[in-house]
């Protein structure tokens, strides 16, 4: 990753293409730097000459006698290659072209000939088409936004350029600190991955606001994002959640996958929290930049009213928030604050004449309680206590505690508390009009802290020559997806337990292998042209004896050549008859930006209709897939229901990490499904398989 340490804190900055003319966006660019309060020297540069601002303006970069760490180019698109030039010839480290109108209306080859023509000269670009950029530890102002940002701890980097300079706005009303705010534009050259190595390493940030379209190298993003600092967090929002664009694929895997789901999948991996939402993507980053991190579970609500404490605790239950029930320590606690009809039951309930002094004395109990690891506050406007001694107590509690234990505050009523809330945030304090958004945002202080574990990946045996022969086969024939049979051989070389099969073309051969297997048996037709094989009468299960195998094999064949008559049979599959188990489904796809991806979920016919899957990015540990497993909805069917005995879960599992190894070993294997998995009390087995390969040249 490149140093980017002048592009951040330079000591000399250039504005090519200052404007004297406000409104203008090299006018406003110049004008957000000076009052920024930047101390740096500052080189206007516009052919008019003059002053702007009181600044001498020089007519070009080649023009100043000094070094200049970073030029913001911020002239018309027809010309900013040549400005780019001169200022990479100048010796200039760093260009932000702010200017537009390049790959982003398909103007691509005047962005390639930029960066060239940078990178010859060792001249970094950041953009083209951006806002430009905030650092707070120059301090620089270096946008055509919004003039007031207030410095802090959050890092803020864009792939939108409108919604960044949105984004400055709602900063600085919302009093929210930054520590950077970054658009990456076109990405042409500097990438999201060069600044987040930048800002993991800048001793400001605490928490990084990440907005994405997508990523052109997934993998390596989530590597990158393995090495932020402990206590630095990452919450991201990342668009198109949408089905515009989904990859039109022959596996069930493929067709679920879809880029949002991956996405999510990725994220959870890496540790990122997505939000839903901007208005949530903000509540969590606030958050988490004013709080701790929590010592343990135990969280308690204290409240003014009952209805809302209520209200909290169905949040709670939401989110998988945990409020604390051991009535001992809550009897302990709170006790000796209670009025005769409040409760110290979690919520504790201070009833409607609390006050400051009653919040005060509650909320100071338990901030210096061990065994409360969080406060939830939440006020209910009333008539009986004034505000402000209950707004001074809250901000008494932050500045007392709020570095020891998380507070997290709500407040619900008229223009008072909302005068209270802005007077909060102001401070940097956590505070919502709405209890779900204070709890969504204690959810995530607690998904962000949660401890992820890196697990060495365990050895696996496997037939690898097997493996590439049948590949190998398989190409040769011109083919790029294998039958059930190959597919099903693949899946045994590399450890996967499937039933004795084996493919015969006669019905002499077809009874001798019956019986060697053993009654009952399945009989499948074999061919690359019939891939719905029971909508064609191509497959007879409970085959139990010699007189329905001759039976089998003729209406296996007559059905096949009537229904599909140019298909190519290649014979008849006999394979062992397996009791009924929980079926569930295990694939992997190629994803555009991650690569290879694993799926679970629940098989048979219905997987495409009830979508109930989980996906992870391959390789993947087997900690990891044991939480992929635990998210679909059906999981519980795994565990036993009415009456049943818990199924193998370690053998899916099992099932689950060899293919990871397998896809990550065999790059060729595009998409491959076993469906179903069937999972018994003990061990899983594969009883179909289908597989795509593909090439890349």
């Amino acid at each position: 990753m490149a140093d980017l340490k002048y592009l951040f804190n330079p000591r000399h900055v250039a504005v090519v293409g200052a404007s004297h003319k406000e409104g203008k966006i090299g006018h406003t660019v110049l004008k957000n730097i000076v009052e920024s309060g930047y101390k740096g020297k500052i080189y206007p540069i516009n052919p008019k000459g003059g002053e702007i601002l009181g600044i001498k303006v020089h007519e070009s970069v080649s023009s100043i006698d000094g070094e200049i760490d970073l030029a913001l180019i911020v002239v018309p698109a027809s010309i900013a290659v040549s400005a780019v030039e001169e200022c990479a010839k100048k010796g200039v480290k760093f260009a932000v072209v702010i200017t537009s109108g390049f790959s982003e209306i398909g103007n691509i080859e005047a962005e390639k000939e930029m960066v060239e023509k940078a990178r010859a000269n060792g001249m970094r670009i950041l953009g083209p088409n951006v806002f430009g950029i905030y650092s707070a530890s120059a301090p620089i102002n270096a946008t055509f936004g919004p003039s007031k940002i207030c410095p802090g701890n959050i890092a803020v980097i864009s792939q939108s350029g409108a919604l960044g300079i949105a984004m400055i706005g709602k900063t600085a009303e919302e009093n929210m600190g930054l520590s950077t705010i970054v658009s990456i534009g076109n990405k042409a050259d500097i990438t999201e991955a060069d600044i987040m190595s930048y800002v993991f390493n800048d001793d400001i940030t605490k928490v990084i606001f990440l907005y994405i379209e997508g990523l052109e190298n997934g993998r390596e993003f989530m590597e990158l994002v393995k090495k932020k600092p402990e206590n630095m967090q990452i919450v991201a929002i990342k668009a198109g959640r949408s089905k515009v664009g989904a990859r039109a694929v022959a596996s069930h895997t493929g067709s679920l996958a879809g880029s949002d789901k991956i996405f999510d999948a990725a994220f959870k991996q890496a540790g990122i929290l997505r939000a839903e939402s901007l208005e949530d993507g903000f509540n969590w980053v606030a958050t988490l930049a004013a709080c701790p991190k929590p010592a343990g579970k135990n969280v308690v609500i204290i409240t003014n009213g009952g209805g809302i404490g209520v209200l909290a605790a169905d949040a709670c239950e939401k989110y998988g928030v945990t409020l604390t029930s051991d009535m001992e320590l809550l009897k302990k606690t709170f006790e000796n604050v209670m009025p005769k009809f409040g409760s110290y039951k979690n919520p504790v309930d201070l009833t409607g004449q609390a006050g400051g002094a009653e919040y005060r004395e509650a909320l100071e109990r338990a901030l210096n309680e061990d065994n409360i690891h969080a406060i939830i506050a939440l006020y209910c406007q009333t008539d009986m206590t004034p505000l402000e001694p209950l707004m001074d107590t809250f901000i008494e509690m932050q500045e007392k505690y709020g570095s020891k234990k998380p507070i997290i505050y709500s407040l619900f009523g008229g223009e008072g508390t909302e005068e209270i809330l802005e007077k909060l945030k102001s401070k940097g304090i956590p505070a919502f009009g709405d209890v779900e958004d204070a709890v969504s945002s204690l959810k995530a202080l607690y998904t962000a802290y949660e401890k992820r574990k890196e697990e060495k990946m365990d050895e696996v045996e496997m037939d690898e020559e097997k493996i590439r022969k049948v590949i190998s086969s398989v190409l040769e024939d011109g083919r790029k997806q294998l039958l059930g049979t190959e597919a099903k051989e693949i899946m045994a070389a590399a450890g996967i337990d499937v039933p004795p099969f084996r493919v015969v073309k006669s019905i002499g051969e077809a009874v001798e292998v019956a019986e060697e297997i053993g009654y009952p048996v399945v009989m499948k037709v074999v061919s690359e042209d019939i891939i719905h094989k029971t909508d064609v009468g191509g497959v007879l299960i409970d085959i139990d004896d010699k007189k329905e195998v001759i039976e089998g094999y003729e209406a296996i064949m007559r059905n096949c050549r009537q229904n599909v008559p140019k298909a190519n049979i290649r014979g008849i599959e006999i394979a062992k008859m397996v009791p009924h188990g929980v079926e569930t489904i295990v694939g992997a796809t190629t994803d555009s930006s991650f690569g290879k991806v694993l799926m679970f979920g629940l098989g048979g016919i219905y997987v495409e209709v009830l979508k109930d899957v989980a996906f992870r990015v391959a390789p993947v540990s087997k900690r990891e897939i044991g939480k992929m497993i635990r998210e679909i909805s059906s999981y519980p069917l795994l565990l036993g229901v009415r009456g049943e005995k818990r199924k193998d879960i370690d053998s899916i599992i099992d099932s689950i990490y060899r293919i990871g190894i397998l896809v990550n070993r065999f790059p060729e294997i595009s998409e491959l499904d076993i469906n179903p998995l069937m999972v018994y009390e003990k061990g899983a087995k594969a009883l179909d398989a289908r597989i795509n390969i593909e090439v890349k040249k």
